[in-house]
């Protein structure tokens, strides 16, 4: 599912803009409609970000780019407006498209098929680290790693690896067997090698296998707690910032 909110003072005009959402694409679900720049502020503020926010300029508490000037925003804008004068200023922040009211179905569509463009053609697996489908395809992704076990070396398919660690700045790979190998690769340059459909980057110090996952309790709203198989020896958190994408890929 894609989250979304509304940020629009006119509630008729918030509802008939969901529905028309709806109408695009199901799968985007409006998490909230959001009257005024305060309110805004405070959601953002305490919720984890969306996925896309379509945003009105004039609101009741005043125009909408103030809330840039108070919180961050990361996630991309699809203005909604009746005002032509501020398309300059729109795409300054994070603007992807600017709809004048009333708003048509097909400019609707076509910006929300912008949207999607761009989330399918960027992963974030932490942040900093930003990775291109372009640069994926001309990375080979690992099928199989060497490593050493004293004096042999062992060839380990990939789909024999349950997780990746990093302990006291060593990479060590992890099989379902329960062996563990050092290996001379840092977890950056492994998820750029390893198939984003089977692997993520957890927090700094584990890469799992979605293979390798036990079991995952939610200690908080935005927190939650993993188990893997073979067991891990420390508890695995998934952070608030790692919340929202971590079940994207399970969900993927």
């Amino acid at each position: 599912m894609i989250k979304a909110i509304i940020i629009e003072d006119e509630s008729l005009a918030a509802k008939r803009l969901e529905a028309m959402v709806q109408k695009c694409d199901a799968r985007i679900e409006i998490v909230e409609k959001i009257p005024s720049v305060q309110a805004a502020v405070q959601w953002l503020k305490q919720n984890q970000q969306p996925d896309l926010i379509f945003l009105d300029i004039h609101l009741d508490d005043g125009v909408s780019f103030s809330i840039f000037d108070q919180v961050t925003v990361l996630a991309p804008v699809i203005f909604t407006t009746a005002f032509e004068e501020y398309t300059i200023k729109a795409f300054k922040v994070n603007s992807i498209d600017y709809l004048l009211k009333p708003i048509n179905q097909e400019d609707l569509s076509f910006a929300i098929d912008k949207f999607k463009k761009l989330k399918l053609s960027t992963y974030y697996f932490n942040a900093g680290d930003e990775i291109t489908i372009e640069n994926l395809q001309k990375s080979k992704l690992k099928s199989r790693f060497l490593v050493s076990s004293g004096t042999k070396i062992i060839s380990i398919p990939v789909e024999e690896v349950a997780y990746f660690s990093s302990e006291d700045k060593i990479t060590f790979l992890h099989t379902f067997k329960n062996s563990r190998y050092p290996i001379e690769y840092s977890l950056d340059k492994l998820i750029t090698v390893l198939d984003p459909a089977n692997f993520f980057k957890i927090n700094r110090q584990l890469i799992i296998s979605m293979q390798s996952i036990n079991t995952i309790h939610k200690v908080s709203t935005n927190r939650l707690k993993i188990s893997v198989k073979p067991e891990y020896n420390k508890d695995i958190l998934v952070s608030i910032e790692r919340y929202g994408k971590f079940k994207d890929w399970l969900d993927a």
